[in-house]
């Protein structure tokens, strides 16, 4: 039973600023007093846990069953108003409000208000505002007529990687070298609010076209660009956060959704030109996340990471890098130009 007086008010505050009729995501009371009733026990235990054993979800049903913290981080709406939600382990969120709406949902651009509070103390941050959840406008893009369909739910012989539960795991590779490329893909986070955001245990993978030139795949929900402006101390660099160019460029839109959503990345690649073994041209990219154009034709002029480390190529295959995290995709395929 909760004993907490101002925790039991929070319950009825939370629950009525998320179960708003809106296109946003609604939580059942029920469902809702049982994650706070029993959110103080679920994050002793989490404290519990060997650092080497932080509990990690992946799939969305048993999240929301298992973590009572899942239902409810997220994004919410108000007028002028956007706040996004992200679970942390000790019964807290991070909270990042962006004035004038969410990121290219409204957001005027400016300053951003980042705050770590208790369950108790979220209610008053979200007050008046809706659960919201969105979706990719590319998400289940189809392959056009003529592209290489990489994975779409079976093994093919474009790739070679674990395949579980109709999904493709992190550390795949394609096998079919390619040059000038549009790819389209879709990934998948695990829940792992045990993990401090901005840890690169906190579902880390990558897009590593050519093994030179990665996007990082990774839960940075609910953190600032803006090193300075977190309210939870960094464990890693604002270069290593999903949407960057590994260590070389930050996202021009901050477009992250909370982790066991399904996100998507668009990709048109340019590659190096060569004669001989002289690079004439620096390969060229341009990405959309979920949608959003974060990167435009930008030059790279080196590979990104290690990647800067290794001879460039006009030619090669595309990695979908593994560092032990269960991030999953689908809707994998490419259109050679």
């Amino acid at each position: 039973m909760v004993h907490d007086l101002a925790k039991c008010r929070a319950i009825d505050r939370l629950y009525n600023l998320t179960n708003i009729p809106s296109i946003g995501t609604m939580i059942s009371k029920s469902a809702l007093l049982t994650s706070i009733t029993i959110l103080g026990i679920s994050s002793l235990l989490l404290a519990e846990k060997k650092k080497d054993n932080i509990p990690v979800w992946t799939d969305p049903a048993k999240a929301a069953e298992e973590a009572p913290s899942f239902s409810i981080q997220g994004e919410y709406r108000g007028d002028k108003l956007g706040v996004q939600v992200a679970a942390m382990s000790n019964d807290q969120y991070l909270t990042l409000t962006y004035q004038g709406g969410l990121p290219n949902e409204g957001w005027d651009g400016g300053a951003l208000v980042s705050k770590v509070v208790s369950a108790t103390e979220l209610p008053s941050v979200i007050e008046g505002l809706e659960k919201y959840s969105r979706t990719s406008p590319t998400m289940g893009k189809k392959a056009p007529e003529g592209a290489l369909v990489i994975f779409d739910g079976e093994k093919t012989e474009h790739i070679e990687g674990e395949i579980k539960d109709g999904l493709l795991w992190a550390g795949s590779s394609t096998t079919t070298p390619v040059k000038d490329f549009s790819m389209h893909i879709e990934f998948r986070l695990p829940y792992k609010p045990g993990r401090t955001p901005s840890s690169q245990d906190r579902g880390n993978s990558g897009v590593y076209i050519f093994n030179n030139y990665e996007i990082q795949v990774l839960d940075t929900f609910g953190l600032d660009f803006n090193k300075e402006n977190n309210a939870v101390k960094l464990q890693s660099d604002n270069k290593q956060w999903c949407g960057c160019f590994y260590k070389f460029k930050t996202p021009d839109v901050p477009m992250a959704f909370p982790p066991l959503t399904w996100q998507t990345y668009d990709i048109d690649f340019t590659a190096p030109r060569f004669e001989g073994d002289k690079k004439t041209a620096n390969a060229r990219i341009t990405v959309r996340h979920n949608g959003v154009l974060i990167h435009d034709d930008v030059e790279m002029p080196k590979g990104t990471g290690a990647g800067g480390n290794r001879p460039e190529k006009p030619e090669s295959i595309i990695n979908i890098q593994g560092h032990g995290n269960p991030t999953a995709f689908r809707n994998f395929w490419i259109v050679k130009k």
